[in-house]
């Protein structure tokens, strides 16, 4: 299974950091790693992402964020909101929707404070945005 090691030089010699390797990411591959569980979360999600590859783009980061959340014990405690077509978007709403999302990128972070893997596109914005919009 492949995991995602943060902030590891490992032991090369040839390798040396300033910053203790803040922000570095690099994937491990063990064919042992992992609960069965954990093997069978990955697995289906590979099984989603064959099914469905003609018709929606891939999403390259499930791997890290089942890893990151399961390391990170996160459990979603705010229920979702659902507003139907036509019915008034309420302050209790939009506080309940962004401190989900705040809780959520939260639990994303590693352990050097980074989001790994690749944020491209108009989605890189969306991090900052709830952590600015969350903290006003």
């Amino acid at each position: 299974m492949w995991r995602l090691k943060i902030a590891d030089g490992g032991k090369d010699p040839y390798i040396f950091s300033t910053n203790n390797f803040v922000g570095r990411q690099t994937w491990e591959f063990d064919p042992e790693a992992g609960t069965p569980e954990e093997r069978a979360q990955v697995e289906a999600a590979r099984q989603n992402f064959y099914n469905n590859r003609f018709k929606f783009k891939a999403c390259g980061d499930l791997l890290w964020r089942f890893q990151i959340l399961r390391e990170n014990n996160f459990k979603e405690t705010i229920s979702s909101v659902k507003i139907e077509d036509g019915e008034e978007i309420t302050y209790e709403k939009v506080t309940a929707t962004m401190t989900r999302a705040a809780h959520y990128l939260c639990a994303l972070q590693t352990s050097d404070g980074h989001w790994p893997a690749q944020i491209a596109g108009a989605m890189f914005f969306v991090p900052p945005l709830v952590s600015t919009k969350y903290s006003y």
